[in-house]
């Protein structure tokens, strides 16, 4: 064939509609929608903030159990930080995601805090561990993937800042997974109440160095652009969390909170910035989320591991495992006066033994005694010049 035949054939092509690349898309749409795909959301904060509400109000069904209040007296008896996953599956035209929320009852709760994030950041660096080793096998066929793609650290609405407990736990858990902090029951601060704490907050965030999720902002078109501004401006995301319907004013049934004054919606933007997040977390940014999670945080653990490990390898144990350290000081007080006891039961019996010893050491000098003067006696009588000595010797 010759230049001038190619070039002809491919601009008939090119008329006639292309080779067929542009269909590459629907491709790819049909394949995942066939497969689905998984997404882990963690909540992590004090108890009282809202968590399980607002999950159960942000997928619309009762996934995780509210707790009475005798169940939450006896989890804080426990003075632990559990790690609780539920899972659902859901579906919305023909498309499927496996849903994984991770609670964590317990968090913050105590008057002593301190390391009560680790617990979280273990699961995380956990869920990469499992991913990296499954990888690593001949069959990945079946892989599970619980990585996390996004933890929302719930703050309560003290009016004034972050604690020292939520900087330390933030940048602990920023630095491994999508973080997005989430101003909980926003409705009991005022408009300008609530946006001073906003900008607070944010400044301490800022000041102290704490990684937290940056959504893109830039799109084709103006109106995902402007949206994506709005989403990242709305940053902590103010809430108000109830699977409630209540009754306005104006006659509207709408989820929300029922007061004197009148009712706090939870889908109204001039309320609380729940739509803005649901946004976030499902309908605009879940994909980034999972890419960010497998490109940058995933990535980053892998990458640590590789160099410091060989091919296969397991993660080296933790000699100092803070997670466990007064647990460890208990056991190891609790061995320390067992094994004391014991020396002590062992020293009474070691004195009874030498107390036993040296009475029948004694008992013995005494027969020893009695018997050589019995032999004395013996050798008198057999030495004395009687006459039925010599009788008895002829």
């Amino acid at each position: 064939m010759s230049a001038s035949d190619a070039s002809s054939s491919s601009k008939s092509q090119a008329a006639s509609g292309g080779i067929g690349i542009a269909n590459l898309p629907n491709q790819l749409h049909k394949i995942v929608t066939k497969k689905g795909t998984n997404f882990s959301l963690m909540v992590v904060g004090e108890s009282g903030t809202g968590k399980t509400t607002f999950i159960n109000t942000l997928l619309t069904t009762e996934l995780i159990e509210p707790l009475d209040d005798a169940s939450r007296r006896k989890k804080q008896l426990d003075k632990t930080v559990d790690i609780n996953i539920h899972k659902a599956e859901l579906e919305e035209k023909m498309f499927n995601v496996k849903l994984n929320v991770v609670d964590t009852p317990g968090f913050g709760d105590y008057v002593d805090n301190h390391d009560c994030w680790l617990p979280v950041v273990d699961f995380i660096e956990n869920q990469y561990e499992q991913y990296l080793r499954q990888e690593q096998q001949p069959v990945r066929k079946g892989i599970v993937d619980m990585r996390v793609h996004a933890c929302l650290y719930f703050i309560r609405p003290n009016g004034h800042t972050l604690k020292p407990l939520d900087v330390r736990a933030m940048k602990a858990i920023g630095a491994r997974v999508n973080l997005i902090p989430v101003i909980a029951k926003a409705d009991t601060l005022s408009p300008a109440a609530l946006r001073q704490f906003k900008k607070r907050v944010m400044d301490v965030i800022d000041a102290q160095s704490i990684r937290i999720y940056q959504s893109p902002i830039e799109s084709e078109d103006e109106h995902s652009t402007q949206r994506n501004k709005d989403i990242t401006s709305a940053m902590p995301f103010a809430i108000i969390g109830s699977d409630r319907e209540v009754k306005t004013a104006d006659g509207r049934h709408v989820k929300g909170r029922l007061y004197p004054w009148g009712v706090a919606e939870v889908e109204n933007d001039q309320h609380c910035d729940f739509k803005k997040l649901r946004s976030l977390l499902i309908r605009t940014h879940m994909l980034d989320l999972i890419s960010t999670t497998e490109e940058v945080h995933y990535d980053k653990y892998r990458t640590t591991q590789m160099k410091t490990r060989k091919f296969g390898e397991p993660k080296p144990r933790k000699v100092d495992n803070k997670k466990f350290r007064e647990e460890e000081e208990t056991l190891r007080t609790r061995f320390t006066e067992k094994v004391k006891l014991e020396e002590n039961r062992f020293r009474q019996w070691e004195q009874k033994l030498i107390a036993e010893r040296d009475r029948l050491n004694k008992d013995l000098e005494q027969e020893h005694n009695l018997v050589k003067q019995l032999e004395s006696e013996i050798e008198a009588i057999a030495n004395s010049g009687s006459p039925n000595t010599k009788f008895f010797r002829k």
